[in-house]
């Protein structure tokens, strides 16, 4: 396994021109990291430096380790619930272990060579839990959207909002006004600038309205008090057997989550600038940033398909572009933290509100649900799961339904036909019904021969086809032909009915032939060792060899 990170590729012949260009981008896309992270990172529980340490250390990671030439990595409203949930549970001790469990398994699977595992999620999936996590974080957010005071917010959605709404009374004007100020402008906003961010220009104006007249709201400095400075040392969680046993299912949904949206982030990426990522080589950096955030007291980070877009519109074109913006996170953390501390809650809420909204893709779910009926059922069951009861149950069932669902298509696709010799008027009705092809042919079948072709993958599906096919033929003939020209693929069900067979036709004293075997199917029934105990003489090229070869056997030749 070849993991070459890309800024070994972008290095050589770098100038001037190129560095002034990525660091114009990282400044531009460290403005919209500093809020995005905050909001992130109170969302998920914990303090806003920790978000901008996430911000920082995955940022630099990912440039150094990762596979792609403007991914910039760091915290995301993708793990706003899973977070939020492992830390209500296990505290932020808990949480730091799932996140570096998770990123020992994005860089085991990116040295494993998994780094097309978002080719393998199927959509429905992607859009259900998408939209659910974009829907929890909606009611999540609605308490700071509405001045809501509570110590501690139930983790799941349903009993969040029952409980927000039994204390509407306790609902804050002006938390309420700076939401829909802070929302308006980043609607209106896109229409003045494209360039300049408007979560930005939202935050900043407000928290500025907000100590001009020193509105009674719920702050950063009255929430958390006065932050840090710079980067803290946090070292490495505490591990125990037991521990690591509860976060294995957290932390796979980590590492699934930051795996997805890293990989599809990188190819927007490629369209944008002309390149190909290293997959791979993304999955390792990714993993690597997920460890060494928690060193720092950071959370889990993936690549930000914001961030990144908006280093490549804006000249970014190497791993510098996102070291820069990640020198300008701290810049702002060292220089500017007393600062942050008068930035009102209901502003970074109305960010990640509005944040939530634009990744709920509401018009793919839309679509979907007019869709097939099976992709339709996968698509809500991932989402009323994710949304009622939690997003690792989610993205489980949501697997394995869509898993069972496709092997239901292939069986559906696959085919097992009996041919019928025009010279011999045997009844096949019973075949026909039980909805298995018969098709007359005007080649000589022999006596006590019976020829079939299969269609597709001979896995599970087609094998038990294959099999009601011969239990609905009454009597057992000398000789069996398998016509597998359009089978491409054999699995373990497939070879051990074929080895059944082949024992049977022994035991009795009849015999089995396969004919036109394609590559993949002949590689497994030599390393099973099958092939040999077929014989390779009853293993022919063409249906007319093996129909030759059968006359032989029957002695009718």
């Amino acid at each position: 396994m070849n993991i070459r990170p890309r800024i070994l590729k972008g290095m050589p012949g770098y100038d001037l021109q190129r560095f002034g260009g990525d660091s114009l981008s990282g400044l531009i896309v460290g403005v919209i990291a500093v809020p995005l992270s905050i909001a992130v990172a109170v969302a998920s529980g914990v303090g806003p430096e920790q978000g901008l340490a996430t911000a920082v250390i995955a940022g630099v990671v990912v440039a150094l380790f990762g596979g792609g030439s403007v991914q910039v990595s760091g915290p995301t409203g993708t793990f706003v619930v899973i977070s939020y949930a492992i830390g209500a549970q296990y505290g932020y001790a808990g949480l730091a272990l799932a996140t570096a469990m998770a990123g020992v398994m994005m860089v085991i699977m990116g040295f494993a060579n998994l780094g097309k595992i978002i080719q393998y999620v199927p959509y429905p999936v992607v859009i259900g839990f998408s939209s659910g996590i974009a829907t929890v974080i909606l009611v999540s957010q609605l308490g700071d959207l509405l001045g809501i005071s509570m110590l501690e917010a139930p983790p799941d959605a349903p009993t969040r909002l029952l409980t927000y709404a039994q204390r509407l009374g306790s609902v804050s004007v002006a938390d309420t006004l700076v939401s829909l100020t802070t929302v308006s402008v980043l609607i209106l906003w896109k229409r003045v600038s494209q360039r300049v961010p408007g979560a930005l220009i939202a935050i900043i104006g407000v928290t500025a309205v907000v100590a001009l007249f020193d509105l009674p709201v719920v702050t950063i400095g009255s929430r958390f008090g006065s932050l840090p400075r710079g980067l803290q040392w946090y070292g490495f969680p505490s591990i125990s057997f037991a521990l690591v046993q509860e976060l294995m299912v957290p932390a796979f949904t980590i590492a699934l989550l930051s795996s997805i949206e890293s990989l599809f982030t990188a190819m927007v990426a490629d369209g944008m600038i002309g390149e190909r990522h290293d997959p791979n080589t993304e999955l390792v950096g990714e993993g690597l940033a997920n460890v060494a955030v928690t060193l720092f007291g950071g959370i889990p980070a993936s690549g930000a398909i914001a961030r990144t877009a908006t280093s490549a519109r804006n000249g970014g074109r190497t791993p510098v572009a996102a070291v820069m913006n990640a020198a300008f996170v701290l810049l702002v953390m060292s220089a500017l933290a007393p600062l942050a501390s008068f930035i009102p809650i209901a502003a970074l809420a109305s960010v990640l509100a509005v944040v939530a909204w634009n990744m709920a893709e509401w018009r793919s779910f839309r679509a979907m649900v007019r869709g097939p009926k099976s992709d339709m059922v996968v698509l809500l069951t991932t989402f009323s799961l994710t949304v009622i009861i939690d997003l690792s149950v989610a993205i489980q069932v949501g697997m394995v339904l869509a898993s069972f669902l496709f092997m239901r298509r292939m069986s559906m696709v696959s085919q097992v036909t009996v041919l019928r010799s025009e010279r011999r008027q045997q009844r096949y009705e019973e075949l026909q019904q039980a909805d298995i092809n018969v098709r007359t042919t005007s080649r000589a079948i022999p006596k006590d021969v019976e020829v079939y072709e299969i269609n597709g993958a001979f896995f599970f599906g087609a094998a038990e086809k294959f099999r009601n096919a011969m239990l609905l033929i009454q009597r057992r003939p000398k000789v069996r032909i398998l016509g597998m020209r359009s089978v491409n693929a054999l699995d373990m069900t497939g070879l051990r009915l074929l080895e059944d067979l082949a024992n049977d036709a022994r035991t009795h004293g009849g015999h089995i032939i396969l004919a036109r075997l394609q590559p993949q199917p002949e590689r497994a029934l030599r390393k099973s060792g099958l092939y040999d105990q077929i014989g390779g003489d009853n293993v022919c090229d063409t249906l007319e060899d093996a129909l030759r070869r059968a006359r032989v056997l029957t002695g009718t030749a």
